[in-house]
């Protein structure tokens, strides 16, 4: 039996492995809400627990998938995690905003628990913090919401180190969540993965896949579909994209060697980096996901590590992990 872990001190118990749901209704083009939902049955049946979505996916309709997939007695089963703090413009669906009023962190949650069906939210996360007001303001009214019985943990996104204690300070944070992978190694270099441990933070990556490279399965840019965000992604790009594929073509031989596939290994990796670690690798197919799982009887040994090193060190992959834009908005 799969040994479960902690996600911060007072968080919940967890599969070492979650699932995000994002790419189930938006930015990885086409999908299939059926399929996703057979999907998300399948992970629950094989013990994970922790599903991810946010307001912002779809927007709205993520979440609306994952109240109908849990419908029927399985809410009890997960520990459902939702965001809020982004914000689409409708009229330019490629612009960004951020909202971090305690007014907005009410409205946004009581219109969360509605669309997913729910009187409770599991683990509720800032997506991405608002430079304008204070994040003793903003995490206030996050621990109204647990005071008042809607949410019972809260968490932050792509938080900086000084963000993350002035946020701990005035409410325990069960999780900071944030892209970590071979491939997006900033925690490790900014400090923010040892404050997670030092502080007693869960840590729960998402991408730890690549947004899909590391598998792999990505041979050329015309894998993706037309409205797949990943065609304007700077690592997936020109140059970058051989320069990145290269690296992946590495990652195959070692994991050939371990008897593995790449995306096993690569999840491998992360679990490897402490027991307060929950990837969250996103998928829609149900043969992506069991294969994700394998990953979990990939024990990688001192030897595998230094391998794995140097084929993919930190700070190989070509390009910026956003658009210049984005990246703006990450560890604030």
């Amino acid at each position: 039996m799969t040994a479960l872990r902690k996600l911060g001190r007072i968080g919940p118990d967890v599969f070492p492995l979650g699932l995000g749901c994002m790419g189930m209704s938006d930015f990885y083009g086409a999908h299939d809400d059926a399929e996703s939902i057979r999907t998300i049955h399948h992970a629950i049946e094989r013990g994970v627990n922790l599903l991810d979505t946010a307001d912002i996916y779809g927007p709205h309709t993520n979440e609306e998938l994952l109240g109908r997939a849990l419908a029927g007695g399985r809410r009890d089963k997960v520990v459902l995690a939702t965001k809020f703090g982004m914000v689409r413009d409708p009229a330019n669906p490629a612009a960004r905003g951020v909202n971090g009023r305690p007014e907005y962190v009410r409205a946004a949650c009581d219109a969360s628990l509605k669309r997913l069906g729910l009187d409770v939210i599991d683990l509720y996360y800032l997506h991405r913090v608002d430079p304008t007001v204070p994040i003793e303001e903003t995490v206030g009214a996050m621990a109204g919401l647990v005071q008042a019985g809607k949410v019972r943990w809260i968490g932050l996104s792509e938080a900086g180190v000084d963000t993350i204690e002035r946020a701990h300070a005035v409410h325990p944070l069960t999780a900071l969540q944030t892209e970590y992978s071979l491939w997006t190694r900033d925690v490790d270099e900014n400090g923010i993965f040892a404050t997670c441990e030092r502080l007693g933070i869960g840590f729960v990556p998402y991408s730890p896949l690549g947004r899909g490279f590391l598998t792999g399965a990505i041979r050329t840019p015309d894998d993706f579909d037309a409205d797949d965000y990943r065609k304007t992604n700077p690592r997936f790009i020109g140059e970058n994209f051989a320069r990145n594929l290269t690296l992946v073509d590495k990652v195959r031989e070692l994991a050939d060697a371990l008897g593995c596939t790449p995306a096993q290994l690569a999840l491998a990796w992360v679990l490897a980096r402490g027991e307060h670690v929950v990837p969250i690798p996103g998928t829609r197919r149900i043969a992506n996901l069991d294969d994700n799982l394998g990953a979990l009887d990939v024990q990688l040994g001192a030897q595998d590590l230094a391998d794995i090193e140097a084929v993919f060190p930190a700070g190989a992959a070509a390009g910026t992990r956003y658009a210049a834009a984005v990246m703006g908005m990450l560890s604030r």
